[in-house]
This record gives structure tokens, sequence and C-alpha cells, in this order.
């Protein structure tokens, strides 16, 4: 070890590398010793000489002063063309490096001119932005900053065309590398929240583009550095890669109590950074965007969203509208908008929403829960969203235990992400397979929770999961009933798996220990299967192969079977629910006059809607049309015919805010009634517009069947459907076109799938012919896949 190298780790001071403000001060005395050092050997090199128009000048982390013990130097030799001769040049250049390389130093040196720096940086992106750091380290300082300033002002003058440029190469660098936040062995430079992506927000603050987010994300810069400093240390070598088996020595010398607790920092640094260098980024393009010539003011392109949000330059931003201090939902509203829209929410947003929305009560109200399942459903866009939402700290108000799993490392060779991440790649997978099970927005609950038992300490993650779920559904104020089946499913996460690979499929024993962990329940036993593909498949390729998927196919269809025929005759006969009809005074005077009577009341954000009309064909299409036009979005609904009455009751979420009002909804029935359809008119240019909706979920084929053991006087059918504006209409349209009277029907909206059952029959009463219940089944797939 050379005495320069061995001065670099001296001042190091590995004795104080955990106390606070040390690594700051550690970076600014390696950078003092370089200078001073490099000044040295410029000295002797000159011999006595002065050398008019020739400088050193430092780039990279020596210019930038966060350079570690063993980081290699960046130089250039910078001259004037009229100064010395070329040979002389290379001469002295070489007096200058060979002392370098002589002292164990790693070297990246080059010899330009000011004009051949300002060419290099037109023609290579990496050095342009290298180049923006230049700083003089001795000799003709007015030959540097000619150079540097040369640079900028090119950097600055071609943003519009380099940033592009920039963009491609940062993407295609993360995707190379991946996430260092959900890295086993992460790379702290290159990957993804690194340290190659601060040069990145550097560059372009240069620009003059965008301006960049500071305290946490330098404070997250400085983890970065230490651990990477340690490395130094602990290796002896000048790498920037943190291996298994140096991450014990480097947790000890930065005074962490294990590894795990250093790669939940390192992870947790690296989310800040790459969430910083993606909006950024993002705002950089949007800037660059607005510098177009425009003729007149620019005024902000605003596109309205729902729930006071609008779209306005790729993210989510909140209006005036929005009431975000009595709202304690607005939250929700705004996640599920944004990542069913698959943009972000703006930072601004973001930060108002956690210091602004009040806490939800507990438990919460019906309408969060069912904006948390919708979430949930939303697809690839949760991931952006909920990764911003947990920096702002929004997450961690809903689900207080997220922390324990927040960018916590796993140890399984088979996981690619952190525990938090795969919790949330698994909710997007579970996503995908919404349409196969009864009860999606348990199957969204269950994807979440399944691993929120892997806490320190803990022998079994599946047990503590399990009563780790409980409290958090206890808290959501999730039913009794939905809440032990979720519990179940988190405690047998693994149950399904393990008996299909480890045990013979078709062995009664196999099956009957898969029946016992599901309760003997064939929904448990669906939702088991979906989550445990969910599971494995977020965790990577080596955990869900074509050999695993085909074990867990068989034993779940085994198992399946043996449940039905188990069961085969005890399914008691699903039922219509009698309602009692009581009618006061105002609502006996409406209907004598002929006018539907409309009530309203709201609770905790969402608003029951009941309608008593006389029962007419498409009355219950009209009425769903009629909500669909006003922008709401059914969450639920009981549709009765008593002696010739309509009985409906609906319940409806606002995205705009509006509650209904029962004397609007009354006259509009009326005016259908009689022919005039223009109150649906709205309904009908929001479907021509093509806005999305808080509504939308995922544009799978719909699925409709006829449950022929439900009723002896009506015929059953099933319908499963991503939810739409207007689908309750068309479905509603499509069942009075074919001569049929809906005598009730049950709504129900989970994680954007609508479960809907209607009791149909022929005008005048009576099951349908097998013939006209196909027909009838066909005509409703067709509708809800249509338009």
């Amino acid at each position: 070890m050379t005495d320069v190298t061995s001065r670099r780790l001296d001042l190091a001071g590995t004795r104080s590398f955990a106390a606070p403000g040390a690594g700051a001060q550690r970076r600014r005395a390696l950078a003092e010793f370089g200078f001073s050092w490099l000044q040295d050997l410029w000295r002797d090199a000159c011999a006595g000489r002065r050398h008019e128009g020739v400088a050193l000048a430092a780039v990279g982390s020596l210019a930038r002063g966060d350079g570690g013990p063993l980081s290699d130097y960046d130089l250039v030799l910078v001259h004037h063309p009229r100064g010395l001769s070329g040979k002389e040049v290379g001469a002295f250049a070489d007096k200058l490096w060979y002392p370098i390389w002589d002292a164990g130093v790693r070297l990246d040196h080059s010899v330009r001119t000011v004009s051949e720096c300002r060419a290099v940086a037109s023609d290579d992106l990496s050095a342009a932005v290298g180049l923006l750091d230049l700083t003089h380290v001795a000799g003709d300082a007015d030959v540097v900053n000619a150079a540097r300033s040369t640079v900028a002002h090119d950097w600055r003058a071609n943003a519009r065309t380099r940033l592009s440029e920039m963009h491609e190469s940062v993407l295609a660098r993360h995707a190379r590398q991946g996430d260092l936040a959900h890295l086993v062995e992460p790379d702290l430079k290159e990957a993804h929240g690194g340290l190659r992506d601060m040069s990145v927000l550097r560059a372009l603050t240069a620009a003059w583009l965008t301006d960049r987010p500071h305290g946490e994300v330098d404070l997250a810069h400085e983890r970065l550095l230490d651990v990477r400093d340690a490395i130094h240390v602990v290796t002896g070598r000048g790498r920037d890669r943190l291996t298994r088996e140096d991450q014990d020595a480097c947790a000890a010398l930065l005074g962490y109590t294990d590894s795990d607790d250093l790669l939940t920092d390192v992870s947790t640094s690296a989310r800040t950074v790459a969430y910083a260098v993606d909006g950024t980024l993002r705002r950089a393009l949007q800037s660059q965007r607005a510098r177009t010539l425009r003729v007149g003011p620019r005024r902000p392109q605003l596109a309205p969203l729902g729930y006071g949000l609008y779209r306005h330059d790729g993210e989510a931003v909140l209006g005036p509208s929005a009431d975000l201090a009595s709202d304690p939902v607005i939250p929700l509203r705004a996640a599920l908008v944004a990542a069913r829209g698959g943009i972000p929410l703006s930072p601004t947003t973001l930060r108002n929403l956690s210091e602004q929305a009040p806490s939800l009560p507990e438990p919460w109200p019906e309408v969060a829960r069912g904006l948390f399942s919708d979430l949930l459903a939303a697809g690839p866009g949760l991931v952006t969203v909920w990764e911003g939402l947990d920096l702002a700290g929004v997450v961690e108000r809903w689900i207080p235990e997220w922390r324990a799993v927040r960018s916590r490392p796993q140890r399984n060779a088979v996981h690619r992400h952190t525990v938090d991440r795969h919790l949330v790649e698994s909710v997007v997978a579970a996503s995908g397979m919404v349409r196969d099970v009864a009860r999606p927005d348990l199957l969204m609950l269950a994807a979440l929770l399944h691993d929120i038992g892997k806490v320190p300490g803990s022998t079994d993650h599946s047990v503590t999961g399990a009563q780790v779920a409980d409290t958090v559904l206890r808290r959501m104020g999730v039913p009794d009933a939905d809440r032990e089946i979720v519990v179940r499913l988190v405690r047998e996460h693994l149950t399904l798996v393990e008996l299909a690979t480890r045990r013979d499929p078709e062995d009664p024993a196999t099956i009957s220990a898969l029946s016992d962990a599901v309760g003997g329940s064939v929904t448990t036993l669906d939702l088991l299967r979906a989550l445990t593909e969910a599971d494995a498949s977020a965790a990577g390729p080596k955990a869900w192969s074509d050999w695993r998927a085909g074990l867990v196919v068989r034993l779940h269809a085994a198992c399946r079977a043996a449940l039905v025929a188990a069961h085969e005759g005890d399914e008691p006969q699903a039922l219509e629910p009698a309602p009692s009809l009581s009618l006061n005074d105002d609502a006996l005077e409406r209907m004598a006059s002929g006018e539907p009577y409309v009530l309203v009341s709201s609770l905790g954000g969402a608003h029951r809607v009941d309608v008593v009309d006389r029962d007419r064909a498409g009355l219950f299409a009209d009425t769903a049309g009629l909500l669909a036009a006003h922008g709401f979005v059914v969450r639920s609904a009981i549709v009765r015919t008593v002696d010739g009455l309509a009985v409906n009751e609906w319940w409806v979420d606002s995205p705009g805010g509006e509650t209904p009002l029962p004397a609007v909804i009354s006259r509009d029935l009326m005016r259908v009634a009689t022919g005039d359809r223009s109150p649906l008119g709205r309904l009908q240019r929001r479907r021509s517009s093509g806005v999305r909706s808080p509504g939308t979920g995922h544009p799978d084929s719909a699925r409709a069947m006829v449950i022929s053991s439900a009723s002896d006087t009506a015929t059953v059918i099933e319908v499963r459907a991503t939810d739409r504006p207007g689908l309750l209409q068309d479905i509603g349209i499509t069942l009075a076109r074919a001569s049929l009277s809906v005598r009730s029907a049950h709504i129900a909206t989970y994680a954007g799938q609508t479960l809907d059952t209607f009791y149909v029959t022929e005008f005048g009463g009576g099951r349908l012919a097998p013939a006209r219940a196909a027909q009838a089944v066909a005509m409703i797939i067709d509708t809800c896949d249509g338009p």
C-alpha cells in the first residue's frame, strides 16, 4: 500500500464512521488532501517554470468534493492552443500522470483545449455532464473558467435536444442496472436511485429547466456516500457494489445492529433519490415542451379526472375546489384516479395530502374501504402512485404496520424485491385475476398483507402476518366474516404451493389438508389459488415456473371438485329479500300524482338514493343511466318490485363531490318516462369524449352465467364485468330489448369489478326457457364487452 493510499484511508477516520456529520467531514478532508497533493505534483512538474494558458482541472467526485477514500481521480489538463506546443503539452502531462500512477491512485485523464472540451461535450452526453463539474486545481484558472462556462452555456442552449437524449440514457441505465432500492447486492453508483442519478439531478438544474428537491434527497445522498465509503475501507478497493460478504462488516463500521438494518437504510435512501430523479426529469421534459413558440399567454391545460383532480403536464394535481381540510377520504380518491390514469401525483399534491388531509376515522367508513379496494385493483399504475404516497407518509397513516416492512430486505434467493415492494407487486399481479374470484376486494387485501409479518424477530411470518392483518382489517372496519377470510388467506398463503409441490396432489390426504386450510369454502379456495399465483409471480421467475403452476392447478382443481361434491344439495336456496314497504305521507302523495318518490341520505362520503316509482319496462336502465349521467358511481344497489311498485336502493359515490338532489332525479325520471331522453345526454357526451372514469377497471372479457338453483320463480343471471360509466344502464336496456322483466337486481362493485345478480322473468312472470336464458346471457356479455 502506497503512502498516498495509506494517507487517504487514515483520513477516512474509521473510528468516527458512525458519528453524526462524520461522512461530510471525511469527504471534505479527502478532497482537501487530493487538491493539495495534486498541487504539489503540479509544482514539481513545472520545475519553477510558469506555463501560461495551461491548467489542471478535476471532474467527477473529486471536483464535487464527494469522493470516497479510494475513489479514482478524473483529471483534465486544459490548455490554450497558442500556449505550449502539442509535444510540450504531452511531455508536461506525463510529468503529472506518472507520479499519480506510481502512487497507486486510479486515474482517468485527458488533455484538451477549450474548444476540444466543447466539442467532446457536444458529442458525448456523459462527458458533457461530467464537464459541468469542471473545477480548477492548479495552473491558469482563466482557461478552466473559460472551458467550464463554455460547456455550461452550450448545455443550457442545447437543453431542448440534449434532454431527450439524457432521458433515453437514464431509462436505459435503469433498465440495465435495476432498482437500487430492491437489490440484495446493490450497485450504489449506477442503479436506479444511486449516486449517478444525483449527477443527473445536478445536470438538469444546470440546464435551467427545473429545480431539484433538496432536504430528504440530500440526506439520502449523504447516506449512500457513507455506505460507499465503508465499502472502500472494508474491501481496500474503490468499489461501488455492496456484496453479501461485505455487508456485515460495513454495517458494523457504520454502527448498524445488523446488515438488514443497513440494507433497509440503503433502500430507503435509494427510493428517495429515485423518486426525485424521476419527478425532476419529468418536470424538465414538461418545461422543455413549455418553451415551444406560442401565440398569446400560456394557460395550464387541465383535464378533469374526477374527485377534484386534474391531469396537468403528465401529473395528477388537486384543483382549487378540493376540500383538503375536512375530507379524510380525499387522499384515497386522489390516489385512485392517478393510479387508474397511469400518472403520478404531483409532489405538491402529495405534500398537501400528507400535511392537510385529516386522518381517517376508526373504523374506516364504507366509502373509504371501497376506494381502497379500487386503488389496489388499479393495475400497474399503482406502483408509482403508491411509492409517492409512501414517501410522503400517507401509506403509514393508513397502515401504521407498513413501517416495519418498508424497504425490508429479503434473504430468500427467489425474491427480487424488498418486502414492501414485493407486496405492491403482488397486488398488481393479483389485479389481473379479479375476474377469477367472487370477492376481488378480499383478494386485493390479502395480496397487500400476505407478507406483512416479515418483521424482525418473527419466526413464522405467516402466523405473525395473520395477527398483524387482523389488526389492520379491524382498524379499516372490514366486516367480521370478510376479515376472517383475509386473515385465513394470510396465514395459509404458502399452504397451497407447499402441498402441491411436496405432496401428491391427487392423494385424498393432501386434498383434505388443503380443504381444512380454506375452512371448506370454495370461495376461499379460489382466493387462495389466485393469491398463490400473485405471490409467486411477483417474487420472480424462480418462484413461478410452469412446473409449479401445473401442480398448483391440479391440486386446486381436485380440491375444488371435492368441496363442490361435498356441499352439493346443501347450499340454501338464494332468496330475494322481502322488503317491508312503508311510505310516508309525502311519498304517498307523490305516488298518487304519478311522480317518483326520491330520498337521499348521505353518510361517510357515500350517498344512499331511495327511488320508489311505478314499475315499468326500462325503469332500472333509466335510473342507472341518470345516476351515471350526473357523474355518480354506483357502489351497490338492491332493485325490487313490490305490488307493482319498484322499490330501489342505490348506494353511490360522487367523484365530482356533488350530492344527489332528490328533486332533480325525480324530475329527470319523469322526463325520461315520457320519452324525453335529453337528461341522459351528459352520459353520452362523457362516453364520446373518452374521458376515463374512477369506475374504470380492467378491460377483460365479461362473464355471465345462469345460477340454476337460485330461484324457483325467476331465472337468476350473475354478471361479472369491468365497471364503467353507464354499464348498468346498458345491461338494463339489453334486458328490456330481450323483453325480460327485472324483478330484482342486486348490484355490488368490488375493486373495480361489478358482481351483479339479476332475477329476470318473462313479461307476465315465469322463468326463462333454456334457449331464452342462453340468448340473454350472450346479449349481456356482448353489452358488457362493448364500448
